[in-house]
């Protein structure tokens, strides 16, 4: 941390994850800084309503400040920079400037990165592209659920008040205690940044291994699958249906890749249809009066769907290139809509 009481965070993006993520850091204490695009600038530049469906309430995000050149990064100091881009924003030309921006600003610098986009080995893509020591460097996402609330409509359970949803730029659903989670890829980075978003009060930061969190991202079948089913409730999906299945054979090819290592092994022999499906109802559950199916319909269905078919291949790619079959994956690729 800086001299002064005050934690100081750079948010690289201002999405649901990002305005979520310096809400509840914002209640910790700390004085957040986001980077973003010119044309963001104007909605930021008034508060932020979100609707809380842990209450039913509205909460108001004010008093951050606001930066649109990566190049203004230089000479600043902060204690944590979060990335929030999506993997395909990150890897697109402009995200690159930015990972070399952040980079030159915060290489050999205490300044500790959070690096929450999701991808294949995607850290260690960082770690080149920006030179920052893998010390300083950590993996973490929301525990939440948090959409936009103006571009998605969401059924209303009992218990949503929709005349305040109306009211609100961002919807969230804490389904655990935890809002936020950090692998252990960089320990004291993890450590200190949880101890910082735990004094929200509100909202707290799980910690993992790097290979539980690593692992996140082979997760992604079994969502296609549901979406090739019409998104149903998943009481009404049974575990013996064959699309089902194929999305969790191919979940579990995805494991087995190399680079998940002897922890990817494990848990493709720990993965199964009736146990993945189980753990889908339980989440469906404590999510409620979120809708589960229609929040991963807008999240997987059409905000990140060409990022996640993109992924699944990228997947197969690798597996083909060490010699597995991976039938089921190459199958459920197959499936998919043409892009």
């Amino acid at each position: 941390m800086n001299n002064s009481n005050t934690a100081s965070v750079c948010i690289v993006g201002a999405g649901s994850m990002g305005v979520l993520t310096g809400y509840h850091l914002g209640l910790a204490g700390a004085a957040v800084t986001f980077l973003v695009r010119p044309h963001r600038q104007e909605q930021l530049s008034r508060p932020q309503v979100l609707y809380s469906y842990d209450d039913h309430s509205l909460k108001t995000y004010s008093g951050y400040d606001l930066i649109t050149d990566p190049a203004k990064l230089a000479g600043t100091s902060f204690d944590f920079v979060i990335i929030t881009l999506d993997t395909a924003s990150l890897r697109a030309e402009a995200g690159q400037k930015v990972v070399d921006e952040i980079g030159r600003a915060f290489r050999d610098t205490s300044t500790a990165v959070i690096l929450g986009s999701v991808g294949i080995d995607l850290r260690s893509w960082f770690l080149e592209r920006s030179g920052i020591a893998d010390t300083q460097v950590t993996q973490g996402g929301l525990g939440a659920f948090a959409y936009e609330a103006q571009r998605a409509t969401m059924p209303l359970h009992p218990g949503v008040k929709p005349d305040l949803l109306a009211k609100a730029d961002y919807a969230y659903r804490h389904h655990s205690p935890f809002g936020f989670v950090v692998d252990l890829s960089a320990p004291q980075v993890a450590n200190d940044f949880a101890a910082l978003y735990d004094r929200s009060g509100v909202s707290q930061c799980s910690i993992v291994s790097a290979d539980e969190y690593n692992l996140i991202v082979a997760a992604g079948p079994p969502s296609e699958a549901w979406k090739l089913l019409n998104w149903p409730a998943l009481a009404d999906i049974d575990s013996a249906d064959e699309t089902w299945r194929l999305g969790i054979e191919a979940m579990r090819e995805f494991q087995r890749l190399s680079i998940f290592g002897q922890a990817g092994l494990a848990a493709s022999e720990q993965t199964d249809a009736e146990g993945f499906l189980g753990f889908f109802r339980q989440l469906e559950e404590n999510t409620l009066p979120l809708d589960l199916a229609a929040f991963f319909n807008y999240h997987h269905g059409s905000k990140l769907n060409s990022q996640s078919h993109e992924t699944l291949r990228e997947a197969l790619s690798r597996g083909e290139a060490e010699g597995a079959e991976m039938p089921a994956l190459r199958a459920l690729i197959a499936r998919l809509p043409i892009e």
